[in-house]
């Protein structure tokens, strides 16, 4: 069970503070949304959260099982997918699913061969990826984050770039990984994309 507890958090860029004194908990089991308007900082706190920012004052504490988690050690349990990260466009789809699960290990009951049969795109497994379109390219982003082990899944604007039936498909792709040991959190400001969350943290503009 992994628990993330936002203490009196605030950031800042400059002088300009984009959020100030967060206090929320997020824990396993619960799927959340954090909302806010385009500006509000979801893409910073997503950052803070993931431990590549680290808060202008308050603290983020991460527990594991009940004990003290030190960020350096979270990202043996984070797995993330949004638009603005990329894949290593040279590999073909079988590299980067390969490369990316030499470094972590598959959800129980998944491998390669259901990666590939989940996402869709046997025929495209030999095609570099640089051929795909950014449809299936967030396609593969969200398999890999979902499919990976970790006990917590962040999910930047989810279906950017993907078509109604895509949509459909990221939701199906969340019922079939998104268990009750995983913490959830999805950033978004389309409600499509967090209808299955059960608490919200919304943002505001400072």
């Amino acid at each position: 069970m992994l628990e993330v507890r936002l203490e009196k958090i605030g950031r800042r860029f400059n002088r300009e503070w984009i959020f100030r004194d967060l206090e929320f908990e997020f824990v396993s089991g619960t799927r959340h949304a954090v909302l806010g308007p385009n500006g509000s900082g979801k893409s910073t706190l997503l950052k803070l959260i993931s431990g590549s920012l680290t808060p202008s004052e308050g603290q983020i504490h991460y527990f594991l099982a009940g004990k003290t988690l030190p960020v350096e050690h979270l990202y043996r349990q984070l797995s993330l997918a949004a638009p603005y990260l990329e894949l290593i466009e040279e590999f073909t789809l079988r590299e980067v699913i390969r490369f990316h699960f030499s470094n972590k290990s598959y959800l129980d009951g998944f491998d390669e061969d259901r990666m590939v049969e989940l996402i869709g795109l046997e025929k495209s497994l030999d095609k570099p990826l640089r051929f795909f379109s950014s449809g299936m390219k967030q396609r593969v982003k969200l398999a890999l984050a979902c499919c990976a082990d970790t006990a917590l899944v962040l999910l930047d604007e989810p279906t950017s770039n993907l078509d109604v039936r895509a949509i459909q498909w990221y939701h199906e792709l969340l019922e079939k990984t998104i268990n009750a040991h995983r913490l959830l959190l999805v950033f978004s400001n389309q409600p499509e994309e967090y209808k299955t969350c059960e608490k919200f943290l919304t943002l505001g503009i400072v």
